[in-house]
């Protein structure tokens, strides 16, 4: 089916045009990501593999940390800004409220304020992760004595990076398929994958003894059926909806006499597990820079505790964090006022339901409901490999594997599904236009 859209898709010149300057912009990110920051030993790197916050700032910076390049910063700059401005939203500072409620021209406001914060986010965050990886990693981190100047240097260069991606994202959102974010996060774990699979390779078929090696092939049998489960119950799970029976007034002209309002099972999509990524990293690696330093003080051991995914209470953390950026995520892609407001504007009602107020609550309700199942599912799927780890011993390449399979699942059905629905519209116009 994938292939026979993909066929239609390139048949259309707009649409090759679309996907062509996707796979470019895609394509100048991995170079990026290969052009490691002047005076760095991204080598010594190495010996901090082991730690889960590099492995959580590699997965949200599409795998550039890792050779600590100029892209090494991602779009966790952003992701967190955008955090702050969404709660800022909240009734929180009524600047932004008000920008939130004045349509185009708020938007634009706000997007202009995210960048903003996220600039000296991204300048805050490089300084500390280069100073902290300075301080753990056994072989120095950087090349040349250690002086402000440096840092600063060091800093401008990583922040620049960050921008650079953050507007890359941004000009696959609207210029090309699916959302720029999610697609930048997509392609370096996809490029990672190799990478992967010659990890477990490694560690299962090569550095095993010979009397083993029967029993490595069962564990390796069991772990891609294992795999291919999740994907299937995954991909089940995000394309699942919940239907709501809707009936039109006699008073709506042209509209049907019923229909149905679609939701999604997990509204939040994947983007709840970017943000909980993106959120406990930075932290984490701070935390460890300041306990590297000689601070060790039990508030400082707690923070590492509670952030890294090697202790049961940063399990339960993660696992936190996504189930509440579930209900908050959820709540910011349906407004239950908005929507009782839009199906009352065009003469619709939810069967049994009073129009107003009563479709406010009634949506308020549902959505509480889907966001339990959401983040139920998006958690389970997100610790179960973490836990996997450290009950049997995996490679570290595969603690963070349930995490990149929601992303590539869900970056996947929304690009088919933004694919498919771009060919039904050209098809729709090119029927208007022939029976004019």
């Amino acid at each position: 089916m994938f292939f026979k859209l993909l066929k239609e898709a390139l048949k259309v010149k707009q649409v090759r045009s679309k996907i062509l300057f996707t796979i470019f912009i895609i394509l100048v990110f991995r170079v990026g990501t290969s052009i490691t920051v002047p005076g760095v030993n991204a080598k010594s790197l190495e010996a901090l593999s082991g730690l889960s916050f590099l492995n959580m700032l590699s997965l949200v910076s599409g795998n550039a940390m890792k050779n600590f390049s100029v892209f090494a910063l991602g779009v966790s700059p952003y992701i967190t800004a955008s955090i702050v401005v969404q709660l800022l939203q909240m009734d929180i500072l009524p600047k932004f409220v008000e920008w939130g409620k004045q349509g185009e021209v708020g938007r634009r406001k706000l997007n202009q304020a995210t960048r903003y914060i996220a600039l000296v986010l991204a300048f805050v965050q490089s300084v500390g992760i280069t100073a902290g990886f300075n301080t753990l990693s056994g072989a120095k981190l950087l090349t040349t004595d250690l002086t402000p100047q440096v840092f600063v240097t060091i800093g401008i260069i990583l922040t620049a990076g960050s921008m650079i991606v953050t507007w890359l994202g941004e000009q696959i959102t609207d210029k090309g398929y699916g959302n720029g974010v999610s697609m930048i996060i997509f392609a370096g774990i996809v490029a990672s994958i190799p990478e992967m699979i010659h990890s477990i390779y490694v560690d299962y078929f090569v550095n095993v003894p010979s009397s083993r090696l029967n029993s490595s092939i069962i564990f390796v049998a069991i772990l891609v059926v294992a795999v291919l489960l999740i994907i299937y119950f995954t991909t089940y799970v995000q394309q699942a909806e919940y239907k709501i029976p809707i009936q039109y007034t006699k008073l709506a002209q042209g509209a049907p006499s019923s229909s149905y309002l679609p939701l999604k099972v997990n509204p939040a999509g994947v983007i709840p597990v970017i943000f909980a990524s993106s959120i406990t990293a930075a932290p984490a690696a701070i935390f460890q820079f300041v306990s590297a330093m000689g601070y060790n003080a039990s508030w400082v051991r707690t923070a590492q505790s509670l952030l890294a995914t090697t202790t049961i209470s940063g399990i339960f953390t993660y696992a936190l964090l996504i189930i509440l950026f579930t209900f908050f995520y959820t709540f910011v892609q349906i407004n239950p006022e908005k929507t009782a407001e839009n199906l009352q504007k065009s003469g619709a009602y939810i069967h049994g339901v009073r129009p107003g107020k009563g479709t406010e609550e009634f949506m308020s309700k549902l959505l509480r409901r889907l966001a339990t199942v959401g983040s139920l599912f998006l958690g389970v799927i997100s610790i179960m490999p973490i836990v996997a780890k450290d009950v049997f011993g995996l490679s570290e390449a595969v603690a963070f594997g349930g995490t990149s399979l929601l992303i590539i699942i869900s970056t996947g059905i929304e690009g088919i599904k933004q694919l498919e629905g771009y060919l039904l519209k050209r098809k729709y116009v090119g029927f208007m236009n022939t029976t004019e």
